[in-house]
């Protein structure tokens, strides 16, 4: 195989699962018209934002998905990767991918890995000893291989969904005191939520650092963040890296992932780039990441990058219920194959 084009997309379903059965405090689920009008619009919107790959956040069940493939005609020539025996019981990260692409067996990563630390004794005197004791990923993150041409490595592909911002419940806790803490309830959901997400964005950065370190190895992250690129949430899990505005071939970073947002700002005379709105305020939650192969200006290149698409009308509209849209945008990129 010697492909000259590779695309990717990252979209999340909103809940999709089949219809009657129960998701988190909804003893319904969806209806079977609310079902079918989800179906049609993501297979749709799949068919429009056409891609090699998928990254896909939100799915409870795998007939959904495949009905929505099946939707969209893509049944045929791609292979869903969805754990086995999946069918309603919770949220994972699914995908689909061109079968003539895909290699080995996907794997779904449910633990840190057993290096993961976030302890500290303090860094000065005036700073007090910390310990977070998080050891697993709120939605296991999905690994899988695909090879586009036989005469490169293969490109390893990872789908992530982190904590929202959502604040942490914590009536439940046996700690809670109602008249004490009501009041603060917030304050503290919202920390506990941000604490996990980035340790999530942390473990996953581990994973990745023990992928790419002293390797050629292509890797890309398909993901529902819940962060904007700027966030402390990405800059762990990117690595920071520095976007040169000049000169081909001259940088890249053994490490550091390039956040396919920037390639595309750097390419546009504005940045209308949004995939989620709450509160009227519009974020860039969801995001496509790839490491020194896919940049540009790296001296390493292999894929240079060929554009980045994102369909957001629909977030317009808060009837997603109704309508069967998801509450996210469908981010899309593509690459051509150029070797540095």
């Amino acid at each position: 195989m010697a492909r000259e084009k590779i695309s990717f997309a990252t979209c999340n379903l909103y809940n999709l699962n089949e219809r009657g059965i129960r998701m988190y405090g909804d003893a319904d689920g969806w209806t079977q018209a609310e079902h079918a009008r989800k179906i049609l619009w993501t297979g749709q919107i799949l068919k429009i934002m056409r891609s090699d790959v998928y990254g896909f956040q939100e799915l409870w069940h795998a007939d959904s998905l495949v009905a929505c493939l099946r939707e969209a005609g893509l049944a045929d020539d791609y292979t869903p990767l969805v754990p086995s025996g999946h069918a309603g019981q919770k949220i994972v990260c699914a995908g689909a991918v061109r079968s003539d692409l895909l290699v080995g067996e996907p794997e779904w990563i449910d633990e840190f890995p057993s290096i993961f630390r976030l302890t500290s004794r303090g860094d000065d005197p005036q700073t007090s000893e910390i310990s977070v004791s998080i050891n697993r990923f709120s939605r296991p993150v999905l690994h899988f291989e695909i090879k586009p041409r036989s005469d490169r490595e293969n490109v390893h592909v990872y789908v992530c969904h982190f904590k929202s911002k959502a604040p942490t419940q914590i009536f439940r806790e046996a700690w809670y005191d109602r008249d004490i803490y009501s009041k603060h309830s917030e304050a503290i959901g919202s920390a506990i939520s941000t604490v996990r997400r980035t340790a999530e964005a942390t473990a996953l950065r581990t994973i990745l650092t023990q992928q790419m370190k002293g390797t050629n190895t292509p890797v890309v992250v398909l993901g529902d963040t819940n962060d904007g690129k700027d966030s402390n949430t990405l800059n762990i899990l990117t690595g920071q890296p520095n976007y040169l505005l000049s000169g081909l071939s001259t940088g890249g970073s053994d490490v550091d992932l390039y956040t396919t947002q920037t390639l595309q700002e750097y390419r546009s005379t504005r940045d209308v780039y949004y995939t989620h709105i709450h509160q009227n305020n519009r974020e860039s939650l969801d995001h496509i990441l790839v490491s020194q192969e896919f940049y540009d200006n790296s001296r390493k290149r292999i894929w240079a990058f060929d554009g980045m698409e994102v369909s957001n009308d629909h977030l317009n509209h808060d009837d997603h219920k109704e309508s069967g849209t998801t509450d996210h945008g469908v981010v899309r990129a593509s690459f051509k194959y150029q070797p540095a």
